[in-house]
């Protein structure tokens, strides 16, 4: 159905190449920092690097610079509410992917037309102290029919989990650090 879709997806917070420069072309990346808008310098260079190395690249909650410079996708993070009319239409193999942590979440980015959910946090993190864990996470990913990506908390430690859970892929942050 989506066989264009990746099944890594690796959250950064800048557009510095160094740091992305080992990681595989299977892992897309999606720039995500709601403090510092990116620079139309950085990106045009950020997306010809990815182009000539076959990477995806993505960018969260900034539509217009993902339609101006005809990017790979949008990430649409779960406090995102607003309607997204379908602008995968307008683009060849583009990527529509938003986050959910419960079933009305879900509903709501399965609205705004999204291909793939993110359920997060599938394992306790840094940066969040709750969790879906296994059961929860493999609930939510009955209630719909696209595609679910494993996000949060995931390391090197658990990621033998992420087999038992009904997911098509996971995303992360440390997880793809070398």
């Amino acid at each position: 159905m989506h066989t264009h879709l990746p099944k890594f997806y690796h959250f950064i917070d800048n557009l510095n190449i160094n740091n992305i420069d080992t990681l595989s072309n299977k892992v897309a990346l999606i720039y995500r920092n709601y403090k510092k808008k990116p620079k139309e310098k950085e990106i045009i260079s950020f997306k010809n690097y990815c182009k000539k190395n076959n990477k995806k690249f993505l960018i969260s909650n900034y539509l217009e610079l993902v339609t101006k410079f005809k990017l790979d996708g949008f990430y649409i993070p779960s406090f995102n509410k607003r309607k997204i009319y379908s602008i995968s239409k307008n683009y060849n193999n583009f990527i529509l992917i938003g986050s959910a942590h419960n079933f009305k979440e879900i509903k709501e980015k399965e609205k705004q037309g999204v291909q793939q959910i993110f359920l997060s946090p599938l394992f306790k993190s840094k940066k969040s102290n709750r969790s879906l864990g296994v059961y929860r996470y493999n609930q939510l990913s009955k209630q719909t029919n696209l595609p679910t990506i494993a996000l949060g908390g995931i390391s090197s430690k658990n990621r033998k989990i992420l087999r038992i859970i009904k997911s098509d892929g996971y995303a992360g942050i440390t997880i793809f650090k070398k």
